[in-house]
This record gives C-alpha cells, structure tokens and sequence, in this order.
C-alpha cells in the first residue's frame, strides 16, 4: 500500500470538514423544527401575504472553517521549497488558508431566504424572514406560527 501524499491528505480533510461545515448548519425552513421546538404549544394566529422579498441568508462562521482551511494551506505550503522557505511557504499557506477556509464555510452554508410581510387578521403587521423552501406569495392566506423560544414561521 502507498502512503498518502501531501494533496491526498488535503483533500480528505477538506471533504470532512465541508460534510460537518453542511451537515451542523442550522434550518431556518418554516417546515423544518429544532428538537427542542418537539412537543412544545406554538401559538397560531392567521393572516394574508402582502410582499415577498428574496434575500440571502447569511452562513455560520465558526472557528471550524478557519481552522480546516489553516491546517489544508500548512500542509500544502510545507510541500513548497527547503529551509527557511518551506517554513515561510508554510506559514503563509496556513494563514491564507485559514481566510479561504472561513470564507468557504460562510458561503457553504449560505441560504436563500424570503422576507415576507404579513398583515394578521388582526390589524398588525409582521415581516418574517426564513428559508426559500416553500413558494409563498403575496395575497396568500397564511398560518403564523410561533414558538415559546420566539422562533416565528409563516405556513400555507
């Protein structure tokens, strides 16, 4: 058996960062609830779309991203050079790995949302912002959800 390489390792180790970076994100959906959301009253109040507006959800940033792409650019910048040199190549890689590796765990986790306005039957208006999971259009009659945490959701 051959023993990895330089690039072998990198490459692994950005696949498993990249699949915990996806999988730890956080849904903001209006058809997807935390565990703790489980078994809980929400109260439920009812009223019609009066704008939909596309907007982008931001991504987590967590020291994870950062730390993956530091030790992917170490690596990397150790295979450059001898001396003096590789420890530059390597100090150098480490720490533009670390901004890459931050700026792709940020846009990994990205998600189009949608900003709507509700007017409730009762008068009083709210603007909800979530997930773009569900189409939901201005004059649709909706369900407004919301839960002890606060966590509020706009349903068909």
């Amino acid at each position: 058996m051959k023993p990895l390489t330089y690039k072998t390792i990198t490459l692994l180790l950005f696949t498993v960062v990249t699949a915990y970076i996806t999988g730890c994100a956080s849904s903001r959906s209006s058809e997807v609830y935390s565990r703790d959301q489980t078994r809980q009253a929400h109260t439920v109040e009812t009223g019609t779309v009066e704008s939909v507006k596309e907007v982008l959800i931001e991504g987590t940033k967590t020291p994870v991203g950062a730390a993956a792409g530091a030790v992917a650019g170490g690596v990397l910048g150790s295979t450059i050079g001898r001396g003096r040199g590789r420890t530059l190549a390597t100090v150098g890689g480490a720490l533009l790995g670390a901004a890459g590796g931050a700026a792709a765990e940020e846009g990994l986790t990205s998600k189009k949302g949608l900003e709507i306005v509700v007017r409730k039957d009762s008068g009083e208006t709210i603007v909800v912002v979530q997930e773009a999971d569900v189409p939901i259009y201005p004059t649709d009659r909706v369900r407004i959800l919301r839960g002890n945490d606060g966590t509020t959701r706009v349903s068909k």
